[in-house]
């Protein structure tokens, strides 16, 4: 699951760049089908965790959740 990733690499950032800010990029029709869901928003909610939500058509950021 990209949340578990996701943490691998801010771990690894932590330590090599602390000052960086790392997002979740994720597609918004991805959003809408899986992080919507109310128990994946109860986890996300839980942790520190910043989404970026984009559209890949207009390649534009759609949401930034932090």
């Amino acid at each position: 699951m990209a949340v578990g990733q996701f943490y691998n690499y801010k771990k690894a950032l932590e330590k090599l760049a602390p000052e960086r800010i790392l997002y979740l990029a994720i597609p918004q029709e991805i959003y809408y089908i899986f992080f919507t869901d109310p128990f994946v928003q109860e986890i996300i909610d839980s942790l520190p965790m910043k989404l970026l939500v984009f559209t890949r058509d207009k390649q534009e950021i759609a949401l930034c959740k932090e």
